[in-house]
């Protein structure tokens, strides 16, 4: 790995000779960063990744004989490189959030058609997201817990007059992040969840659809006038805002273009806004690992309002930037683990 200061070593991997060679120059561009090779399948990107032992792997997902997914679950160790997955969402939207639940940090959205100046265009995304994944804390491959495991991890409650709102907001290392959540809550938990997640447009219904099937919880992509209900889960669909309109039975999901100033789109403070809005003290707003402040004025709302704001601890944050942003703004009222938060969420609902 990379002494402090050097430049930061990138493997491309993609099955395409077209596309290995517009990466590595659109890479070889910036001089923070180093190609340091590059690898045709899966295979040869295992041998690469020993051979050169990169920080950073941008990955192909489809692949004759080893595909994407099956190199990162391949990788062991604490001194695996970070990865960042360039894919089609159209046509690989499923490996994809497969990859991302398997621990990959970041997804670039590769076009379609691999016109060279198409290809050209994600220099930046693709250098910007290259720069966040080598400063990122690798996570272990997540392997979905048993139900008796589940259940064992579940203290005793005892149910409320009425349970809190829950609202969740992450961003970089996310969507392993929310997996291991959500299926660690079970199928009764009394509070409806909303979620704000920054991802690429096309990938948050698959992402869905996956954690459906996951997790004892129901898991649905926002859509207009969706109800919110105790068991229910609800993502925001990417490209659009989720707001909440109304408290209680009476909560439904708003899709919205605006504000259309705000760096993303679901913004993790629009969400808490209108929950702190409609919602008043009873919300629980949670941060989880992600790049930069989103977040922030959403949990100054929250707070303001009476609800109260849970981060993630920065032991198990792949970044420690939105959460860091909350507890440095003494907003918090809880630093927790991953592994706990659900423990955390179900003492406090």
């Amino acid at each position: 790995m990379s002494a402090p200061g050097a430049p930061i070593r990138v493997l491309v991997v993609d099955d395409s000779a077209f596309a290995r060679k517009v990466l590595r120059e659109a890479l070889s561009r910036a001089a923070d960063v180093e190609v340091v090779g590059t690898a045709r399948d899966g295979l040869d990107a295992l041998e690469k990744i020993a051979e050169l032992q990169p920080d950073v792997v941008t990955l192909d997902l489809v692949m004759p004989g080893l595909d994407g997914v099956g190199v990162l679950k391949s990788l062991t160790g604490p001194q695996v490189p970070r990865v960042v997955v360039v894919s089609m969402a159209d046509a690989h939207s499923e490996l994809a959030v497969a990859a991302m639940q398997a621990g990959a940090v970041e997804l670039v959205h590769k076009p379609t058609a691999l016109a060279t100046d198409r290809l050209y265009e994600l220099a930046d995304e693709l250098l910007a997201k290259v720069r966040v994944a080598a400063g990122a804390r690798p996570h272990a491959p997540w392997e979905r817990a048993g139900e008796r495991e589940v259940e064992a991890r579940v203290p005793p409650r005892s149910r409320a007059a009425h349970s809190p709102l829950v609202v969740i907001g992450t961003s970089t290392g996310g969507p392993q992040a929310l997996t291991r959540l959500l299926t660690a809550l079970p199928a009764d938990f009394p509070s409806p969840i909303a979620v704000a997640l920054h991802i690429p447009p096309g990938y948050t219904q698959a992402l869905a659809e996956r954690l459906n099937t996951q997790c004892a919880l129901e898991v649905l992509e926002a859509s207009e006038g969706l109800a919110l209900r105790p068991g229910r889960v609800v993502l925001a669909r990417a490209g659009l805002h989720l707001k909440l309109q109304g408290r209680g039975e009476a909560c439904v999901a708003r899709l919205d273009l605006e504000p259309l100033h705000t760096p993303h789109r679901p913004a993790v403070d629009v969400l808490f806004e209108s929950a702190a809005l409609a919602w008043g003290p009873d919300v629980l707003a949670v941060v989880l690992t992600g790049m930069g402040n989103d977040g922030l004025a959403g949990a100054t709302r929250v707070r303001a309002a009476g609800g109260r704001v849970l981060t993630e601890a920065a032991s198990s944050c792949v970044v420690y930037g939105m959460p860091r942003s909350v507890d440095e703004a003494g907003l918090s009222n809880g630093q927790v683990p991953l592994e706990q938060m659900a423990e955390a969420l179900l003492l406090r609902v």
